[in-house]
């Protein structure tokens, strides 16, 4: 699954225990030295808000495309009490990059703040106060659930290469384990955006009678072609940093690892994040150094804006776990195996949807969203359809938080 260096080097140079490792490529952006090898959470590491639960139960889980983990962790954060009737839970489905601290300070175990902050909060859409909402990070991530850099029970090293491929079915398979464990036989709603709102579009395929509601935000029906192809030039670019040596670089030392790679492809996704409109308001033309402009690495500053979003991910992320997520999002066809989009869709049709967009969304544009709810009224069911003013691009589904909330509260006020 994962790229493999070995036709180019040896094997302990692939590791990084041969004497080959110190010679390797720096890229020329010359990141901070001091980058760790993998910004994954690991044991013995500040627990922060985050509880844990095994959803394997000491069986195989055996995984939809046919990969086997003997076990299987799960790290998540709750906020609010659950009702005696446990009728007021909310799953928030995180993406990408995110993991189960959508509300909350940074510190104390967390990198970065709550990346929901606004829509999750007292007086928010979904409110402590009256929900109880519950974050997972998601199978394959590496804040603290199983994923690439979890240790192998079968070797008692980093999964790393090993790691075998993931679906948004996989993770939801999990996300079903931990509401299992909290007692909640039903939630309220299943929220989340971008690869969040894949994991809720496969609830209302997979568990349509443990759901009462569904808000798949800025994302669609499948992956598309053009989401594909920018995805694989992202891992195509991390794969192809040497220091990535094929997956297996955990015993690196700071600054041997693959930031790099990581960075450049995270790089790659910021461009399609954001408008054309944002970065030439913030950043024009401008320089970073005016007085230096013919050297072939001399910066715009828009090149500065994507190397620092690009370093700052690699202190907190881990390549392996980018290149396996990523990846899921490309499987992402919730048609697939299932005879038709149509057919998959007409299992959640008693469940109301709501579903939004961003107008400037250039990476999950509009008519993705308009195409979800055109196939769920089609078949029979109820879909609304938003469309948010604002020049963040895809991006705004986390920044304009007001306006998400605004809709997202109206929308669970109907459905409670």
């Amino acid at each position: 699954m994962l790229f493999h260096l070995e036709d180019t080097m040896t094997r302990d140079e692939a590791s990084g225990r041969g004497p080959g490792s110190g010679d390797l490529p720096r890229h020329p952006r010359a990141y901070a030295d001091d980058l760790p090898a993998s910004g994954a959470w690991q044991p013995g590491d500040p627990v922060g808000g985050r509880s844990f639960v095994d959803v394997a139960h000491g069986r195989p889980f055996v995984l939809e495309g046919g990969g086997v983990l003997e076990e299987v962790t799960m790290a998540y954060e709750t906020w609010g009490e659950l009702a005696p009737d446990a009728d007021n839970a909310v799953l928030v489905c995180h993406a990408l990059t995110g993991d189960s601290h959508a509300y909350g300070r940074s510190g104390h175990g967390h990198a970065t703040p709550g990346w929901w902050n606004g829509v999750i909060g007292p007086g928010c859409a979904l409110d402590p106060d009256r929900h109880f909402i519950v974050c997972v990070n998601v199978l394959g991530g590496c804040q603290g659930s199983t994923g690439p850099a979890s240790m192998n029970p079968s070797t008692g090293l980093p999964y790393g290469s090993s790691f075998p491929t993931i679906t948004a079915r996989d993770m939801v398979r999990c996300q079903a384990g931990v509401a299992d464990h909290l007692g909640i036989d039903r939630w309220l709603s299943v929220v989340g955006g971008s690869m969040g709102g894949m994991q809720v579009l496969e609830w209302g395929v997979m568990f349509p009678r443990r759901v009462r509601s569904l808000a798949p935000l800025a994302t669609t029906l499948a992956a598309s072609a053009q989401q594909i192809a920018w995805s694989a030039v992202g891992r195509t670019a991390l794969a192809l940093d040497p220091r990535f040596r094929g997956g297996d670089y955990y015993d690196a030392e700071p600054g041997d690892g693959p930031a790099a790679g990581l960075a450049v492809a995270r790089s790659v996704a910021q461009v399609t994040y954001r408008s054309d409109e944002v970065f030439t308001d913030r950043f024009s033309r401008e320089l970073v150094d005016p007085r230096s402009l013919y050297d072939l690495w001399d910066r715009f500053q828009v090149e500065s804006y994507l190397d620092y979003h690009g370093a700052k991910l690699a202190r907190r992320f881990d390549a392996n776990s980018y290149m396996v997520l990523n990846r899921s999002m490309d499987l992402h066809d919730i048609g697939r195996d299932r005879g038709s989009l149509e057919s998959a869709v007409s299992r959640f049709l008693s469940v109301p949807v709501m579903t939004l967009s961003i107008d400037s969304d250039m990476l999950y544009p509009v008519h993705q969203q308009v195409s979800l709810r055109d196939v769920v009224v089609a078949a029979g069911g109820r879909c609304d359809h938003h469309v948010i003013a604002s020049p963040d691009g895809h991006d705004g589904f986390l920044l304009a938080t007001h306006e998400v909330g605004v809709h997202l509260a109206d929308f669970l006020r109907e459905v409670e």
